[in-house]
């Protein structure tokens, strides 16, 4: 399955924090920048995080929650579908960081076609991100 690579800005309230974070925690590969933001290659996607001076040092953004399989899913979030080794590669990272979890690893969705394996994150800034892997991607993401 080829796909172009998708590109999503989001909003962080430090540049420094973003890249320990994007760079650091996640393993994203920096690219260009400026001082208002910077881009990060997540999995070959163009992740870019915009300052927003008015979050200030502590400030976070919200979310709203739904109930998705018997957890609370953030909206909005973002995040990459990834083959399986990749995304145990990733949980095994982010087990050995002190990340803020709000679904730790865990298959969703049992014994139907669209099982998955998800986890969910917040970044420093409360950016909320998925990552999910699916057994036949091709097959499973968008099965009904």
């Amino acid at each position: 399955m080829a796909l172009t690579p998708f590109h999503v800005a989001v909003q962080v309230r430090d540049l420094d924090e973003a890249r320990r974070f994007y760079g650091g925690v996640l393993g994203c590969t920096e690219g260009r920048s400026a001082d208002d933001w910077v881009d990060f290659n997540m999995y070959g996607h163009q992740f870019v995080c915009h300052l927003n001076r008015q979050l200030g040092p502590q400030g976070r953004l919200g979310a709203h929650f739904n109930a998705v399989d018997g957890h609370g899913v953030p909206v909005p979030h973002y995040g990459v579908v990834l083959e399986r080794r990749d995304w145990d590669a990733l949980a095994e990272r982010l087990g050995r960081h002190e990340v803020e979890w709000v679904v730790p690893p865990c298959t969703r969705f049992a014994h139907l076609p669209g099982e998955q394996c998800t986890l969910f994150i917040l970044d420093p800034s409360g950016n909320a991100l998925e990552f999910k892997s699916f057994r036949n991607i091709a097959a499973q993401l968008f099965a009904k």
